[in-house]
């Protein structure tokens, strides 16, 4: 049997986890403001666009997401709705791509994130700490990746 944490793990999990939800309510409200998309949308179009160069198949970009086909598909016949990507079938992939309106939607939530991101994460980390925080970061999202 596994053991409960202790009050201090608790306490550090508890404070991980309202960090994590605190930097990303502000990136996403500050999307949401400035372009009116979701951040979900941002994810999609921001991988596309950079990653992809416009266009990606489906199932990369459910594994750089880290989510379900199903999320997936719901999130992209929203954004096909909206005139935001198009999905075509090619060979044995589905293509992901944005369409003019997504990369202008994107270029416009562009400044809005940078800003939100180091607002809410990147100036709260002192200079002294820097390096050993994000290479605290890099090891538990490598874990992540390694496990996924």
């Amino acid at each position: 049997m596994v053991d409960s944490l202790t009050r201090t793990e608790l306490a550090r999990w508890t404070a991980w986890k309202r960090a994590c939800d605190v930097v990303m309510h502000e990136v996403e409200q500050q999307i949401g403001m400035a372009a009116g998309m979701s951040g979900a949308d941002f994810a999609v179009l921001s991988r596309v666009v950079e990653l992809g160069q416009g266009s990606l198949r489906q199932q990369e970009l459910a594994r750089l997401l880290g989510w379900e086909r199903s999320r997936l598909s719901r999130q992209l016949s929203r954004m096909e709705e909206r005139d935001l990507v198009v999905r075509t079938a090619e060979a044995s992939a589905r293509m992901i791509t944005a369409t003019e309106a997504g990369e202008r939607l994107l270029e416009g939530a562009r400044p809005a994130h940078a800003a939100a991101v180091r607002r809410a994460l990147l100036d709260l980390v002192p200079e002294a700490e820097n390096e050993q925080f994000w290479r605290i970061i890099d090891i538990i999202s490598s874990v992540g990746r390694s496990n996924g």
